[in-house]
């Protein structure tokens, strides 16, 4: 089994990066091959250059990719699950790993395919993880829930994944009352893996 996590968040001191240290620590458990793509740690950059933009919004698949975004399409293509991992700033995830979907979900590739480009194969499972500091019932109450929850899961991972699943890790901003719960629903990760079909 080939998991590939793509974290992004900046600072080794967050919870976000204990919520890693975590899930790393119980997927270690299953001897599965693990790879993490640090997008802060490798600087990755996040903006699309004129260059992309012209491949993009013209959908000129003629034009290069660059070798950046060729890294992160060879790592799709080993993973049988893809984790995201990020902290939730103003209702949506940190706009390192909105780059990374701009970029890396090139044209011929994540959409758009023709007979000549290279098309990403559909994942088995992608599990969305999320740490938010208000609660989930107040992110549902507020509709936030359900908004980031369409967008990461509809949008995002879409038809590209045939199972999928978003964990909120809410209510951080009073860690003490809910980080068990949160490191109990880590500990399941490895059987939603385990469950694929």
């Amino acid at each position: 089994m080939n998991i590939l996590i793509v974290y992004s968040h900046p600072s080794k001191k967050s919870y976000t990066f204990q919520v890693l240290e975590r899930l790393k620590s119980v997927l270690a458990n299953e001897n599965w091959n693990i790879e993490i793509s640090d997008l802060y740690a490798s600087n990755f950059e996040s903006d699309m250059s004129e260059e992309e933009y012209e491949r993009e919004g013209f959908a000129k698949t003629q034009l290069p990719i660059p070798q950046d975004v060729l890294s992160e399409q060879e790592k799709i293509e080993k993973a049988d699950c893809i984790i995201f991992l990020y902290p939730v700033w103003w209702s949506d995830c940190p706009a390192k790993l909105k780059g990374w979907f701009d970029r890396v979900y090139s044209v011929g590739y994540a959409y758009g395919q023709n007979e000549t480009s290279r098309k990403m194969k559909t994942i088995p499972l992608g599990l969305v993880i999320c740490t938010a500091g208000h609660p989930n019932d107040f992110l549902n109450e507020i509709e936030i829930a359900q908004s980031m929850e369409k967008i990461m899961l509809e949008d995002r991972l879409g038809k590209r994944f045939i199972q999928k699943e978003m964990i909120i890790l809410g209510g951080t901003l009073e860690l003490e009352n809910v980080m068990a719960k949160h490191f109990e629903l880590i500990n399941q990760i490895p059987e939603k893996i385990k469950a694929i079909k």
